[in-house]
């Protein structure tokens, strides 16, 4: 667990060394709002969630 610009993250400490640096933004577009974020984790496909590659 660690605290940045008053927010608290909670993160699996192995999973943390595997991924950081991570960067955790909020954006509020016209398309919706959300959180973007960014790491060094390596993606397993490039397809996206829902597709059958």
């Amino acid at each position: 667990m660690f605290d940045e610009k008053g927010l608290t993250y909670l993160i699996e400490k192995d999973l943390y060394e595997n991924i950081k640096p991570i960067k955790v933004d909020f954006v509020d577009t016209p398309m919706g709002a959300g959180f973007n974020i960014e790491s060094n984790m390596k993606k397993e496909s490039e397809c996206g969630g829902s597709c059958s590659c």
